[in-house]
Parts: structure tokens; C-alpha cells; sequence
């Protein structure tokens, strides 16, 4: 695996969120039981640097997480993807966690979501940073 160059633009217990430079894309790393209430502030960071940046593509890995958060699935599909395609997103390689109650709560997630088309679900970091790279 390629050790990418990221700048770090926020971080706290349960998320990390880099852009890669070299790749222009944020890189989005989940970490340990992520509650409703930081789901929903995680991907509020995520969405202030989309716009703040122009993001428009984003690898989001799940790798780490730990358990359900199927309480914010159904605000994830109907709410913050739409709000991230509009502001510009075009591309969302997403890592499940080895959790089978974690990829359950993505897959939850992607029912509510309208516009399937930006997004892809992957089990390994290189084939969602490889589908990234190819389909820009």
C-alpha cells in the first residue's frame, strides 16, 4: 500500500479527516463505536471541508469501526449525501469495517440514498483508493 501525503485537516477520538494531495481527495478514517450524535458531527466536518475545499471525491474508511450505528443510517442516505452531492462531490469510495453490525448500518445508510451512482463500497483501502483513481 501506497503511504499516501495527507494534511491532517481535522481529528478527534472517533474521526480523522486528511486531504491527499497527491491524489485530491479526502481521505476519511473512522475509529472504535461511533454513537448517532458523532456520526452526525462527523459528516458535518466532512461537508464544511467539501465546500471549504472543493472536494470531490472522498475515500471513507470504515476499517476500524466497531459496531452499529444504524441510528443515523436513514439521516446519512436522506440528508448528508444529498447535501454533499450539491456541493460538488462526485466520487465516494467507501471501506466497510470487518464489523458485520458496522457494514449492516452502511448498508442501511445506502438504502435511503437517492443518487446511488457516487458511490461504491470496497473491503480493502487499495481497491477504493484504485476505483478513486479511475474514475475521475
Amino acid at each position: 500500500m501506497k503511504i499516501p501525503r495527507t494534511e491532517l485537516l481535522f481529528r478527534n477520538n472517533f474521526i480523522a479527516i486528511e486531504y491527499d494531495n497527491d491524489d485530491d481527495w479526502m481521505y476519511v478514517n473512522w475509529r472504535g463505536i461511533v454513537s448517532q450524535h458523532d456520526v452526525v458531527a462527523g459528516c458535518g466536518e466532512i461537508l464544511r471541508f467539501v465546500k471549504e475545499r472543493q472536494i470531490t471525491a472522498i475515500l471513507n474508511d470504515n476499517t476500524h469501526v466497531e459496531g452499529a450505528w444504524s441510528g443515523a443510517s436513514k439521516w446519512v442516505g436522506t440528508e448528508w449525501f444529498p447535501a454533499i452531492q450539491e456541493s460538488g462531490v462526485k466520487h465516494f469510495a467507501w471501506i466497510y469495517s470487518p464489523s458485520v453490525l458496522s457494514r449492516l448500518s452502511a448498508d442501511k445508510a445506502l438504502k435511503f440514498v437517492s443518487n446511488k451512482t457516487l458511490i461504491r463500497f470496497f473491503d480493502e483501502y487499495d481497491l477504493a483508493a484504485d476505483w478513486l483513481r479511475t474514475s475521475r
